[in-house]
């Protein structure tokens, strides 16, 4: 017999065993993670549990985005896996079942999925959506006013935390209260991606390649121009590709999001009008 476990990050045996899963799966491990202290309530894996084993897994994030000013509560579906032992047994379908019964009221689920899984997800109600990217070309000058922070230390990342919480810097659709899932980014393998601009008292989260830059997050104590913060990194920046949807779309390139093996299903009220607005889920919302 099987049990669907969930809400287990402290019991270091069943997490040891969900690492042990996401690590031969994905080559994930959460364990860093959960002992810096990010982990919290927001992301929640759904495990069937064999003899005291993880086997089968879906993550639910708590993902709440304000998209045109109104906050949506909406769940992400993530870290799917099941062990090739126990595979075509039904235990994916299983929690996912479970996960709608527990979560009847939330305004919309969405989750990425490679082309195997393509005909599965809509047995539940999903359906196939797009996301938009903007980009444009730039022609930045004069000394870079942005100093790069590496994130590797409590003190930095209190900084940011605090930057997250008292940020103004206004976008059509970002997350709401979920610090730990960017942190599952920036204090593991982008650390030498966070930087601050004291003039702007803006915090960035950007990867930069030669002359091209794509911005992930942008946090300011009070409203600021996305230009200025651009312009902030200084000459040499050709190209701006943004992680998220800018407020005033004037002067961006759209496009829509095509990623090989990787398809974006939706359901839900949410997502009504999300691809008709151009919108796109913030890339380091992506559990």
């Amino acid at each position: 017999m099987y049990e669907i476990v969930k809400n287990y990050r402290a019991n270091d045996a069943l997490r040891r065993s969900f690492n042990s899963l996401a690590e031969k799966t994905f080559g994930l491990n959460f364990e860093n993670w959960y002992q810096n202290g990010f982990w919290g309530d927001n992301y929640n894996p759904y495990s069937v549990v064999i003899d005291g084993q993880v086997v089968a897994n879906v993550s639910v994030n708590r993902t709440d985005l304000v998209m045109d000013g109104a906050r949506r509560q909406l769940l992400q579906l993530g870290t799917v896996m099941t062990d090739e032992r126990y595979r075509n047994r039904g235990y994916i379908r299983a929690i996912m079942q479970q996960i709608d019964q527990d979560h009847p009221n939330a305004d919309g689920v969405y989750l990425f999925a490679n082309d195997s899984v393509v005909e599965f997800y809509p047995k539940f109600g999903f359906r196939k959506s797009h996301e938009y990217e903007y980009s444009k070309a730039v022609c930045a000058a004069g000394e870079c006013r942005m100093e790069q922070i590496i994130m590797d230390s409590p003190e930095n990342w209190a900084l940011l935390t605090r930057a997250m919480e008292e940020n103004q810097f206004c976008d059509s659709c970002h997350m709401a209260d979920n610090p730990g899932l960017i942190f599952f980014y920036v204090s593991q393998f982008m650390q030498d991606c966070a930087y601050y601009c004291k003039d702007l008292d803006a915090w960035v989260v950007a990867e930069r390649e030669d002359d091209t830059m794509l911005i992930h997050n942008i946090f300011a104590k009070v409203p600021i121009e996305l230009d200025d913060v651009i312009s902030a990194f200084g000459a040499g920046i050709n190209r701006v590709t943004l992680g998220f949807t800018p407020a005033d779309t004037a002067g961006w390139t759209k496009k829509r999001i095509g990623q090989d093996d990787c398809t974006f299903f939706v359901k839900g009220r949410a997502f009504d009008d999300f691809e008709g607005k151009a919108l796109r889920i913030p890339s380091l919302s992506h559990a």
